[in-house]
């Protein structure tokens, strides 16, 4: 592939590859790793772990050049991918072109994480817009459903598939950025209470309680009341300075919501590194990393971010 994408003018490239099976998987996979290796690029590969060990046998002694991430611990939650692995990558090497691929969406994602992975790989594009960096994304066709496929076609400006290489005439990410921004769906049955500035240690007190109620270890009740406390604590400085809290069990996880006023207008919140964030978007990057999964919906009206916890 060519690593200043013709078709945007942009050094940034991030082509989707569909691939039915292992032999078409390593066709479009390992030639990419190799061209990176070959012209002494960084190289990191965040899929799937069944994927992984697929990938590291083709490349033998190559493999040991290679950043390896499981994609489904480190990017269980699609909000965490760009700041935690990503740029966490790409970010340490900024001296010339990096080469990623990256998996975020196979089957078995659940309904209820798929919004949040489409758009993520549009965001991708505003995240390293301008930059050095090639990021492959794979699509297991076989697997994934007609949606997917069409999302890809509009997440990525290149698509390869056993045909070869070609423009996605249907690119356009911020289709995808808005389509998916819908209000969530209401639970069956939710705790809840509002708070101001002055009930914020209310709001810790009763995200931990509900959580041990409801499943969770300590551990993972105090991530959750960490993450419950920042994005009150921004309902109340940046979200017309109050809120609802709700917390629930769905699915295996113990999930919590907070809801305020406010409208979040940058897409990246939440995705950008520490020192670039603006106000309120340091608190959802903390969230995004405690997380196993954030849905949020923003707009005129206000603003709904879940937060969801394993059991």
């Amino acid at each position: 592939m060519d690593p200043d994408d013709a078709s945007t003018g942009d050094p940034f490239v991030h082509p989707a590859l569909f691939y039915k099976g292992d032999e078409e998987y390593l066709d479009g996979t390992v030639p990419f790793v190799r061209a990176g290796l070959d012209a002494a690029e960084p190289v990191a590969v965040a899929v799937p772990g069944p994927r992984l060990g697929v990938l590291r046998e083709a490349l033998g002694d190559a493999a040991g050049d290679v950043r390896w991430l499981d994609m489904a611990e480190a990017g269980r939650n699609p909000g965490r991918i760009i700041p935690g692995v990503l740029r966490a990558f790409a970010d340490r090497h900024r001296d010339g072109r990096v080469r990623i691929i990256g998996e975020p969406i196979w089957p078995g994602r659940t309904d209820t994480e798929y919004p949040a992975c489409a758009q993520h790989e549009a965001l991708i594009n505003l995240a390293f817009a301008g930059r050095e960096v090639s990021i492959l994304c794979p699509y297991d066709v076989g697997g994934l459903d007609s949606a997917a496929i069409s999302d890809a076609y509009a997440t990525h400006p290149v698509v390869i598939d056993r045909d070869g290489e070609r423009a996605s005439d249907d690119y356009a990410p911020e289709r995808v950025i808005g389509s998916y921004n819908r209000p969530l769906p209401e639970p069956p049955r939710a705790a809840r209470m509002s708070f101001d500035l002055d009930a914020l240690p209310r709001v810790r007190d009763f995200t931990c309680r509900w959580a041990r109620h409801l499943g969770l270890d300590a551990d993972r009740a105090g991530d959750l009341e960490i993450a419950v406390h920042e994005l009150a604590a921004n309902s109340c400085l940046h979200g017309g300075g109050s809120g609802t809290a709700r917390i629930w069990s769905e699915d295996g996880h113990v999930v919590c919501e907070i809801s305020d006023a406010g409208t979040i207008a940058d897409p990246l919140a939440g995705r950008r590194p520490v020192e670039m964030s603006p106000s309120g978007g340091r608190g959802i990057l903390l969230v995004n990393h405690l997380a196993d999964l954030v849905r949020m919906h923003t707009g005129p009206d206000g603003t709904a971010i879940r937060i969801y916890k394993r059991v």
